[in-house]
């Protein structure tokens, strides 16, 4: 009703309906990305280059800055470049040997270039050195990896993923979207009703990082 309402309003100031509809649609994109979250941001891919373009050149210079390679590497990840990443992140291998971010980013490169049971092993490393690494996001990418494969083990890593953000409405959501991949349709619709009901006990500041997770859920548990 308020699309309705604020298109009709806008065509009628304006006298253009193509026109109006961009402004509404421009207008609905700036409040979900300052109030609920839900539209990607058109900014990031942008931005992401720039930074991608950024550290080239300051490892061009410096070769030996392991610190510009480790940010290249997982860059270059969430661009889906993962033969890149890896090549980046063995080089790096003796300094961070340590570090629990290095292994899960190496183990999930190997994930996606089809080494499993590398990649497993890796991430695994990584999550002994510190159980919640990057928020326990890796359990998720582990479960997302075997849904297809062994469903016994993408529902652990679920379960190990909701013991770690057990308040969190996104985590719930993505619980339960796994389990609705996996078929278990009763355990998908108990999980998005925990994320909502999780939300409506946040504080008020707590409350806008998670609206956008809370809304997806809403609209998969009608579904």
């Amino acid at each position: 009703m308020f699309k309705i309402f604020g298109f009709l309003l806008l065509f009628r100031l304006i006298g253009n309906p193509f026109l109006a509809l961009i402004i509404l649609l421009v207008i609905l994109y700036f409040l979900d990305r300052r109030y609920v979250g839900i539209l990607p941001s058109f900014t990031k891919p942008f931005r992401r280059s720039r930074q991608i373009s950024r550290l080239r050149t300051t490892i061009s210079l410096n070769p030996n800055d392991v610190s510009a390679k480790f940010d290249l590497a997982r860059l270059l990840t969430e661009r889906k470049r993962y033969s890149e990443a890896k090549e980046l992140l063995v080089q790096i291998a003796d300094r961070y040997e340590q570090s629990a971010e290095y292994w899960v980013e190496l183990g999930y490169a190997n994930l996606k270039l089809g080494l499993l049971p590398e990649g497993e092993a890796q991430m695994l490393q990584g999550l002994e050195i510190n159980r919640k690494a990057q928020y326990g996001q890796p359990y998720l990418r582990l479960a997302e990896t075997f849904r297809n494969i062994d469903h016994d083990k993408a529902l652990h890593y679920v379960g190990q993923f909701q013991e770690i953000q057990s308040s969190s409405s996104e985590a719930y959501y993505l619980a339960g979207s796994m389990y609705k991949a996996l078929g278990r349709d009763e355990d998908a619709k108990r999980a998005f009703a925990e994320s909502t009901a999780i939300y409506r006990s946040l504080p008020k500041y707590k409350k806008r990082q998670e609206r956008g997770w809370a809304l997806r859920s809403y609209f998969a548990k009608m579904r």
